[in-house]
């Protein structure tokens, strides 16, 4: 498979050659658009590019890209300029400057990509690696995947380093726009015991113990389907919902039954081959 990007990190006067791999994978389901011409018997139905002037279908090579400034009113842009556009932008991912990743607002963060040293790479890779990883540093500077420009960090994950592609700053919607509930009325005794439910749940995050229950239970309806058959799946519980409600009763009841009911652990040998960095 094809490399995601290929260029060099940069920074001060130091280029190091390297590629990008995805770092994640989607396991959605495919479904198909149908139409059931007569009992039992589907088609796939097609999506069709229209005019919305004069209702006839427009042949994907006669379609172009345009920016709408006005009512009816476009730049019909070429695909040269969106070449122009990428030319001119910095084929490197240059680090202008590094922070801690704790003082990135998460909302930044979007998708990460595994960065991998290209050949005569390998050793500045390592060092940038580890000069990093002892300061407990990311790095923040702008790349261009696909004709477009992100914002991007750069951060270490036991030996690999990874790139997250990151949101601009009037991407991200100001909490300011929205309306939250203040503290006032709420009383330090429904804290600490709030605090003890936190406690009483903590455990260290790990993925595995999770999993897409709607994604099985749509493949299970699939399954049976294939075989003419119909599954039954028993609805879950609707969550009690009341205007007001008596807080300290309920967090006083969640503890006496030891928390909310927690995802089933899978088995230590299940996650004893996860690999724990060494440092250099």
């Amino acid at each position: 498979m094809a490399s995601i990007w290929t260029g060099a990190i940069s920074f001060g006067v130091l280029n190091i050659p390297v590629k990008l791999e995805t770092a994640v994978r989607s396991h959605d389901l495919s479904f198909k658009l149908l139409y059931e011409e007569k009992k039992g018997k589907v088609c796939p139905v097609k999506y069709r590019r229209v005019c919305e002037h004069n209702g006839k279908e427009v042949p994907w090579g006669e379609i172009r890209k345009g920016y709408a400034y006005g009512s009816d009113q476009y730049v019909v842009l070429e695909e040269e300029d969106f070449e122009k556009a990428a030319l001119a932008t910095s084929k490197a991912f240059e680090i202008q400057s590094f922070t801690g990743e704790a003082d990135v607002d998460p909302r930044y963060f979007e998708k990460p990509y595994y960065v991998l040293p290209q050949k005569g790479g390998e050793h500045p890779y390592a060092v940038l690696r580890e000069a990093m990883s002892n300061a407990g540093a990311i790095g923040i500077g702008t790349i261009t995947l696909r004709k477009k420009q992100y914002l991007a960090a750069i951060k270490v994950i036991d030996e690999a380093i990874v790139l997250d592609l990151m949101r601009f700053a009037d991407e991200v919607i100001d909490a300011d726009e929205f309306r939250f509930p203040t503290g006032e009325g709420v009383k330090p005794a429904e804290i600490r015991m709030a605090e003890q439910v936190v406690k009483m749940l903590w455990e260290d995050f790990e993925p595995e113990r999770y999993r897409d229950e709607y994604k099985a239970n749509l493949e299970k309806i699939i399954q049976a389907r294939m075989k003419g058959k119909h599954v039954k799946l028993s609805e879950a519980n609707e969550p009690e919902v009341e205007g007001v409600i008596d807080l300290m009763a309920r967090l006083k009841e969640t503890l006496e039954k030891g928390g909310a009911k927690k995802p089933a652990k899978k088995s230590r040998k299940a996650t004893a081959g996860t690999k724990k960095r060494k440092s250099a």
